[in-house]
């Protein structure tokens, strides 16, 4: 399905206010004058978290000037019911109508709005994307998992060590989890990047999905070690897919979730979470092992009190950990690469790639 091209659709109402990004200017130049008139978003809609990104084109990628994430858990429940909740759309409805306003005030003009796992999974999943054209205006495009691991390789490969031979890029979702290889090859446009892409796989799991079927609030040593064994059952096929590659040179993991910049914050020993110390940090097995121990020796309560965590997710980062250390076993690397960017990047790259922004290259 191609990008959503936003122009005249209604996308009215009150902006709502984000300090961490700059204001937008419009009598401000855009770096290149064919594309001045473009401004690129993207949404991801997941299991658990409703996510936006605006950006226009910038001489090196793109340069974000709006930003949105909320936890919503759409998919709570889902596993069980096969269906949406009405509670879980309301929250979603309203997370999706500030994405929606903050689009309208940055002028947006061409968009990718992504739904996936939830949808994907429930029986409702259609009438919820109708749901949100009739409440909201945009139009959600529910995306098969191949599309997804794909657009994960595409916004996190810039990351990959490009001495590695192989790398094994993972994505932690809240309904889902895609695994991806990708092979050595040169930064670049979106289409070279899905070259790269020798396997993937998307495991119907996520923390969401594994902390309703094990519990996430207090979980013994003997319950994380039955979370680890139910996913690297699930890992199995695509371990032997995979086969000798994994010892080929420099070989490294790369993962983008909740779940892997949260443990670099903790290894960090953040009293608040940032991105700029953990997008792109590499850590050792040691170093994981080590964070792994204090999330998991962590009390539900001293999670909820951990600025890296909060309230929000402190059910759900241990069924993290179990996945995370499912694919270190499956995989074993000495070093892993943090990435704080995933969908949406890999989004806005293929979108402005399929423009012609970097054309000329301009894009390193």
């Amino acid at each position: 399905m191609p990008p959503t091209d936003l122009k005249g659709m209604d996308l009215n109402g009150p902006a709502s206010a984000d300090p961490q990004v700059p204001a937008a200017n419009p009598a401000q130049p855009e770096p290149y004058r064919r594309h001045q008139f473009h401004t690129y978003a993207a949404l991801d809609l997941g299991t658990n978290n409703c996510r936006l990104l605006v950006a226009r084109p910038a001489r090196e990628g793109f340069r974000i000037v709006d930003a949105f994430s909320r936890i919503v858990r759409l998919g709570e429940g889902v596993s069980a019911s096969g269906r949406l909740s009405e509670a879980a759309i309301r929250r979603t409805l309203s997370a999706l109508e500030i994405c929606r306003d903050k689009m309208d005030v940055r002028g947006v003009t061409r968009a990718r709005l992504i739904a996936t796992e939830a949808c994907r999974m429930a029986e409702n999943g259609a009438e919820f994307i109708e749901r949100v054209r009739e409440r909201t205006g945009l139009d959600l495009e529910i995306v098969d998992r191949e599309t997804e691991a794909h657009l994960a390789a595409a916004g996190c490969a810039a990351l990959a060590d490009p001495a590695a031979q192989g790398v094994l890029l993972f994505d932690i979702g809240g309904g889902s989890s895609e695994i991806v290889w990708l092979a050595r090859g040169r930064h670049g446009r979106s289409d070279e990047i899905r070259s790269r892409v020798r396997h993937w796989a998307s495991l119907k799991l996520g923390v969401v999905t594994l902390a309703e079927k094990f519990g996430g609030v207090h979980v013994t040593p003997e319950v994380f070690d039955a979370m680890v064994a139910h996913v690297a059952g699930e890992l199995d096929e695509f371990r032997v897919r995979v086969g000798r590659e994994t010892s080929c040179d420099s070989f490294h993991l790369l993962g983008t979730s909740g779940t892997v910049t949260t443990l670099a914050g903790v290894h960090l020993g953040l009293l608040r979470y940032d991105r700029r110390r953990v997008d792109g940090l590499w850590m050792s097995g040691e170093e994981i092992d080590g964070a792994l121990d204090l999330l998991r020796a962590m009390s539900y309560d001293e999670r909820v009190a951990n600025g890296c965590i909060g309230a929000e997710r402190a059910d759900l980062v241990l069924a993290g950990c179990a996945i995370l250390e499912a694919i270190r076993q499956a995989f074993p690397a000495r070093r892993v690469r943090i990435a704080d960017r995933g969908l949406r990047e890999g989004i806005l790259a293929e979108l402005m790639s399929a423009d012609g922004v970097w054309r000329d290259g301009d894009k390193g």
